[in-house]
């Protein structure tokens, strides 16, 4: 049987959990007053927060499904949306084995940022609550490699809004155009896994409508309407939703559905009309909505002051999960791993992400409160990242590394410069998974074999550094020093953090040879700490 809304009372007693409610209605109801506007359609926001959506639809206080815009791929809507009803099978995947089985059907509609009109009048419904986002954290960005503002930003500003063309003018467009129709407040929700993601996308829409404001295209008025009237939430956001497994393919194959293969877009993005995700999750937003709000606690959602998302976010992204990530991911590729959860039965890895963890990160964290640091480390080490049917990948997560640098370690670096009792040249762990992302960028293996490196915006710049480096024969380290002093890339210099020659000298001794991986794995883990200094 297809996935579709023709086969629905097929699948009750197929799957662990459909939907009560009248899926034809709330689709009608949706599209005719609509209150959530999503851009990005991918796997997190399928197995994440469309589920908390249709959570909230179940408790009975929620009666509007999802309006949801592809930003970046259309294909994902042409191949995994519009054949299979807009609906999506969540598949939790549980450390026993387990699976559990969720039938999404609350996204009303599915829609790419041609279609203009439609988004549009989504936009000016006074009723509309919310626009949220998935789009990655570089979806928010407006600046190229070369610290100077996008062609397209540019082009954007100086032209007429209304053909603007990168995300953050078009969504910025949307709101001059509600302003000018009702001047109704609205909030725009970042959902991604982003350091700040309420800062970026105001600080994105702030300069758009100022720089059109100083050009003429806007009044004064639309800046205070940005200024009063929106508010841009933080959000902390954690649930691991890797590309589709073919263990869940075959699974759900086995339950009776048909058409389950993966699209593998000409992005290279992979999706399937199934989402394979972890079942923990944490989802904390700042309570700090202009038109309402949906009932997110319904969804299993925290809701709080700025400074506790603030301070939960820290606590993730700089300590508890990021950068374990981070570093199982470019360790993992230079070692030929294929799984994390295959890297968490390697000895030296798992003392290598402990020591970043409990030793070097904790010091320095903020406890949020709601959830207690050392509780949710554990909770990663011991149970998220081993977890066999959780199929993720070092090469997927080593995508972007070199915008995920500066908050996964350069924060608790900072952590450690600014507080009067600690030293950040103490550190060694930390230096010792820089030093190892360094290692990754040569592109070749521990056995000395040449591999593909994920992709990353700056890899051009990165690429010219070290491509050129062959193992054994790192002489000439000034570009690698240049790039240490980076602060855009690692959120502080570490040549004046006193870190560079020690991520030097770990660089140069991963990179002695065929084995110095691990042979400098073995070295700096199995012994004292002071052999590091």
């Amino acid at each position: 049987m297809d996935l579709t809304l023709q086969n629905f009372d097929q699948y009750k007693e197929k799957i662990d959990h459909t939907p009560s409610y009248d899926i034809k209605k709330l689709r009608d109801d949706s599209i005719k007053d609509p209150k959530w506007l999503a851009f990005g359609s991918g796997n997190i926001f399928r197995g994440f927060i469309a589920r908390v959506g249709q959570d909230m639809i179940e408790s009975g206080k929620f009666d509007r499904g999802i309006s949801v815009v592809e930003t970046f791929d259309t294909e994902i809507i042409d191949r995994i949306y519009k054949p299979y009803d807009n609906l999506a099978l969540s598949v939790t995947l549980h450390k026993d084995g387990n699976f559990d089985t969720n039938l999404i059907a609350n996204l009303a509609e599915a829609l790419t940022l041609a279609d203009k009109d439609r988004i549009k009048e989504i936009a000016l419904n006074k009723n509309l609550e919310l626009m949220s986002f998935t789009i990655t954290e570089k979806g928010y960005n407006l600046y190229a490699s070369n610290g100077e503002l996008m062609d397209v930003v540019k082009a954007d500003m100086e032209g007429d809004p209304k053909d603007a063309k990168h995300l953050m003018s078009i969504v910025t467009n949307l709101l001059y155009e509600r302003y000018k129709d009702s001047k109704a407040p609205l909030t725009l929700l970042s959902l991604d896994n982003a350091s700040h993601n309420g800062d970026l996308v105001k600080k994105s829409v702030m300069m758009i409508g100022q720089a059109w404001k100083d050009n003429g295209k806007v009044d004064e008025g639309f800046i205070d309407y940005l200024n009063n009237d929106i508010s841009f939430p933080l959000s902390m956001i954690d649930k691991i939703t890797p590309r589709p497994a073919d263990v869940v393919k075959d699974y759900v194959e086995e339950l009776g559905f048909t058409n389950m293969d993966t699209v593998i877009t000409g992005k290279n993005t992979y999706i399937a009309p199934f989402v394979n995700s972890e079942e923990a999750e944490y989802l904390v937003i700042e309570d700090n909505f202009k038109n309402g709000r949906p009932p997110f606690e319904e969804g299993g959602v925290y809701m709080a002051d700025r400074d506790t998302v603030n301070n939960v976010e820290t606590m993730k992204v700089t300590t508890c999960l990021n950068p374990l990530h981070t570093t199982l991911a470019t360790y993992g590729c230079i070692l030929d791993y294929q799984s994390i959860a295959e890297e968490m039965k390697d000895e030296e890895l798992v003392k290598l992400i402990k020591k970043i963890g409990y030793e070097e990160g904790l010091p320095v964290v903020i406890n949020p409160g709601i959830i207690n640091p050392q509780d949710f480390i554990d909770e990663v080490i011991n149970i998220r990242l081993p977890n066999p049917y959780m199929p993720d990948t070092p090469q997927r997560i080593a995508t972007d590394t070199s915008q995920k640098m500066s908050v996964r370690f350069g924060q608790t670096i900072k952590g450690y410069m600014n507080d009067e009792g600690k030293d950040a040249a103490s550190l060694t762990y930390i230096p010792l998974a820089i030093a190892g992302w360094l290692r990754y960028l040569m592109a070749i293996d521990d056995k000395g074999n040449e591999f593909e490196l994920s992709p990353d915006p700056l890899m051009d710049e990165l690429e010219e550094i070290f491509s050129s480096m062959k193992l054994g024969e790192i002489e000439d380290i000034s570009a690698i020093k240049e790039l240490l002093s980076n602060e855009k890339i690692f959120g502080v210099n570490l040549i004046e953090a006193d870190l560079d020659d020690k991520i030097i000298k770990f660089f140069r001794e991963l990179s002695a040879g065929p084995g110095a991986v691990r042979a400098t794995l073995e070295k700096y883990l199995n012994y004292r700490k002071e052999i590091c200094l």
